[in-house]
């Protein structure tokens, strides 16, 4: 998936990641403070109390950080680093991402199954498409994102998904253009990049016919 959101993010405030040194918008940053028990703790929200201390969202700058010991230089006091902090950051990212998207399907701003999904992309109400990282890969490849790879969200398993969406499992979904679409993509961004996962072209078609509806 691409950076969603960019263009929002490019009129926020910039920080500057402790591993690469270079400076981007702040909500596409991890946040970090240190509590009281000199413990770094992950601040998703942005709304912890203390200095922030910013690391880009990539597994490898993560782990960078640990092992480099540069959370410490960052607050310029010892520091204690939970080891399992990638596993608790990527979990607090996916529930975000999936409380974002269960808030639009609260509103109205999103579907799930893939008739449904089909339908918002025909009639052009539909601003981002959701798809399950596990899904079929030729299953997905009928759809094809409204705006390109920067309107699509595959971060999210088919029973995380699911979750989002009330059901067991979610393979397909849409979101509507507003203000939930765009928190979604940027809580998605940086999912991404905990995750691992390639940015890539998407190679699908316009929504055509399917057998099943997930």
């Amino acid at each position: 998936m691409g950076r969603g959101g960019s263009d929002k993010m490019r009129d926020e405030p910039e920080r500057r990641c402790i591993v690469t040194g270079e400076s981007a918008p702040k909500a596409g940053l991890l946040r970090f403070v240190v509590g009281p028990d000199e413990r770094v703790v992950p601040d998703l929200a942005g709304r912890l109390p203390g200095r922030g201390i910013y690391v880009s969202a990539s597994r490898d700058a993560l782990a960078q950080a640990v092992r480099r010991n540069l959370f410490a230089r960052a607050a310029r006091a010892k520091v204690s680093v939970d080891p399992t902090l990638a596993e608790t950051v990527e979990a607090g990212l996916a529930r975000r991402l999936i409380d974002t998207i269960s808030l639009a399907r609260k509103a109205g701003e999103a579907v799930s199954g893939l008739e449904k999904v089909k339908e918002w992309l025909v009639s052009g109400q539909a601003a981002v498409l959701v798809q399950a990282l596990d899904g079929s890969v030729r299953e997905k490849a009928r759809l094809r994102p409204p705006a390109g790879p920067e309107s699509r969200i595959d971060g999210l398993t088919a029973q995380e998904l699911g979750l989002a969406f009330g059901r067991e499992r979610a393979i397909h979904g849409a979101l509507s253009a507003g203000g939930l679409a765009r928190r979604a993509l940027e809580e998605a961004a940086r999912l991404s990049g905990l995750r691992g996962q390639d940015e890539g072209q998407f190679g699908g078609v316009a929504a055509g016919k399917d057998t099943k509806d997930a």
